[in-house]
């Protein structure tokens, strides 16, 4: 792809632009989501259609090709809430592939929103390579009157392009703010400002044209981690996410264990409070060696450890929601059924 660097360099007497500036060179991966998307008005918000592609969308942002040199891909095309297990891995791997080109120095993965959070965290888990990646997303399709695409994606490049990226972990970059993969979450259904790390903060930000880092992640990532996506396999292990709630029953439960689920996240109330219903699951995942998560519903904060979680083979989730630790413990369960080891995985990463 040609790059307009917008500046006229003077040529020397072989061709080559003298002084010309070296551009990194960033690969732009697009998976659909509302950043490829487009409404019927500037003034529609909601019910807009998956309609681009990656192309479309850089087209949209002529400036990226001043900061870098860019190739494109389009990996699938979809709307992010119907992201399966199979697209997972055929995103993951590409992303790998494409970092062990040794002329590419960072990656920008454009996808939806509404289960950003969850790749981000899949890729934070077994992509172990520490070249920059960073997810991007906008809560606004491209015809919007503020369209939030466009700038996000140019931040996008701009950290993916830095030094100071590399070694981080997966990053998400929306709205200004660069969040680390294990820690940010979609907190809004519309606003533009979704993407929040509320306990743990955002690791920088995005501002005067420059990058700031404040913080770095503590969490195992990437290189550290026991999950290489070359040893994942073709086919995660199938984990469930249910819902606690007043007057729940268990046939959520039976249906999750009749269907062959290996792992059971609770969305439970609380510090993973085991209501009489959800402790009732509990000892029929027990019973059925399926493996047991406490999560919480609630927004923020650590799950603790319980009394209970020893004799019931439980495991408590950390500071993990449900739709991440459905992510780890599906990779946990690759590589071991014990509740003791996964519970060693939800403490450090």
């Amino acid at each position: 792809m040609e790059i307009d660097t917008g500046e006229q360099s003077k040529m020397g007497a072989n061709g080559v632009g003298v002084g010309a500036k070296r551009l990194p060179h960033i690969a732009i991966l697009g998976t659909g989501g509302t950043i490829a998307s487009t409404a019927a008005s500037a003034t529609q918000l909601h019910d807009y259609k998956l309609t681009g592609d990656i192309d479309a969308i850089l087209n949209a942002v002529p400036q990226v090709r001043r900061i870098a040199e860019l190739r494109a891909e389009q990996v699938v095309s979809v709307d992010s809430h119907d992201i399966d297990n199979a697209m997972l891995l055929t995103i993951a791997r590409r992303v790998d592939a494409v970092l062990s080109q040794p002329d590419v120095e960072g990656v920008v993965l454009t996808h939806g929103t509404d289960t950003l959070e969850e790749t981000a965290y899949f890729l934070n888990l077994t992509i172990k390579r520490s070249k920059p990646i960073v997810v991007v997303g906008a809560m606004r399709p491209s015809t919007a009157l503020s369209a939030d695409g466009p700038l996000n994606l140019y931040n996008a490049v701009r950290v993916a392009t830095s030094a100071q990226a590399a070694g981080k972990g997966v990053l998400v970059v929306l709205n200004d703010r660069i969040g680390a993969a294990r820690y940010v979450s979609k907190t809004s259904t519309t606003a533009t400002d979704a993407f929040r790390s509320f306990e743990q903060g955002c690791i920088g930000e995005i501002a005067g044209g420059k990058i700031h880092f404040y913080n770095m992640p503590t969490g195992i990532h990437t290189q550290a981690t026991e999950f290489p996506i070359q040893g994942v396999g073709d086919d995660l292990p199938l984990v469930d996410i249910i819902y606690d709630h007043q007057n729940a029953g268990t046939h959520l439960y039976d249906a999750a264990i009749r269907a062959g689920v290996r792992g059971i996240v609770l969305a439970a109330t609380g510090n993973g409070s085991l209501s009489r219903t959800a402790r009732a699951g509990a000892r029929s995942a027990l019973h059925h060696d399926v493996r047991f998560v406490r999560s919480t519903r609630v927004a923020q904060g650590v799950v603790t450890s319980l009394a209970d979680d020893e004799m019931l083979h439980m495991v408590a989730a950390n500071s993990l929601n449900p739709q991440k630790a459905r992510i780890l413990l599906m990779l946990a369960l690759t590589r071991t059924s014990d509740f003791r080891a996964i519970q060693a995985y939800f403490d450090t990463y």
